[in-house]
Order: C-alpha cells, then sequence, then structure tokens
C-alpha cells in the first residue's frame, strides 16, 4: 500500500516496519507538514494518492463522512483505535499485520474507512 502517516502515527518504528513490510510510507515531515491540521494531512494523502493512516479515528471518521455527504472521493482511511489499556493496544507488528490481512482480503480501501483492529 502507498501509506499517508499522520501525526500521530509518524514513528520511526512503525515507519521502519511499514517500509520492510514493502508499503511506500511518506510522513508529516517528508511532506514539511509536520503539525499541520487535520484536512491538510487527508488533503496531502488525496491529492498524492495515499492511503492516510491514523490513530485520530474520530476526528478523520467526520472528514470521511463530509467526503462522502457531498459525494466526494479519496484515497481510503485506515485508523487505529486505542483504549488507553497497553494490554489491548494494537503494537507495531500487528499495525503492519493488520494492512497486510486488509489488503489479501481484497475489500475496497479508497473512499472507505477501516479501522485496523478489525482486522488482526
Amino acid at each position: 500500500m502507498n501509506l499517508y502517516l499522520d501525526d500521530d502515527s509518524a514513528k520511526g518504528a512503525l515507519v521502519l516496519r511499514l517500509r520492510k513490510a514493502g508499503h511506500q510510507v511518506v510522513t508529516p515531515a517528508d511532506a514539511t507538514l509536520s503539525g499541520a491540521a487535520d484536512p491538510s494531512h487527508f488533503l496531502h494523502a488525496v491529492q498524492n494518492g495515499l492511503i492516510l493512516l491514523t490513530r485520530n479515528h474520530d476526528d478523520f471518521k467526520v472528514l470521511h463522512l463530509l467526503i462522502q455527504a457531498t459525494q466526494g472521493r479519496h484515497t481510503g482511511v485506515i485508523t487505529v483505535r486505542y483504549d488507553n489499556d497497553p494490554k489491548r493496544d494494537m503494537k507495531d507488528v500487528e499495525i503492519v499485520r493488520a494492512i497486510r490481512n486488509l489488503e489479501q482480503s481484497g475489500s475496497p480501501v479508497a473512499n472507505e474507512f477501516h479501522i485496523l483492529n478489525h482486522w488482526q
């Protein structure tokens, strides 16, 4: 997958794991968007054909719904939900595996909003 990682997901260890798994990964630092507002991150992902990976479920769900409501299109959002319980929160290796599972399922990603926790 061609991924754009939101600020909250662009930690070095995850970036390395995703690249090692064969994904193209762009971070906000690569795009000179570190600290930008969520719509700016989403716009960059859409304009560059990248699927957005974020831990900011609620804000990007609203952006996804806005695009759907206006009959627009986007490249897809995949999000990781955290419950503030380290035992249940996804680790980097689990995120990479969930992306692989989603990819192998053949489920559409463009114009969709996937919660990776469901793909473990």
